[in-house]
């Protein structure tokens, strides 16, 4: 049984830096923005705010990045 867009590459890599841009919120406050539907938590963020990142963590179904800019 496959898992649904899950398995196999993924749009971000750990360690690599995006420009990506904040849609919501989260439930802990990270901003959350998404790259090809692959939701990116980013702490200290608002939405609407253009941000540049670094990605520190890619799980099966989000990332964590930090700020760098």
């Amino acid at each position: 049984m496959m898992e649904h867009g899950t398995k196999g590459k993924k749009p971000v890599e750990e360690g690599k830096e995006y420009t990506i841009t904040i849609v919501d919120i989260g439930s802990k406050g990270d901003g959350i923005a998404k790259v090809d539907g692959f939701i990116i938590f980013v702490p200290e963020t608002k939405v609407g705010q253009t941000v540049k990142v670094q990605v520190t963590r890619v799980m099966n179904k989000s990332a964590f990045a930090k700020k760098i800019e």
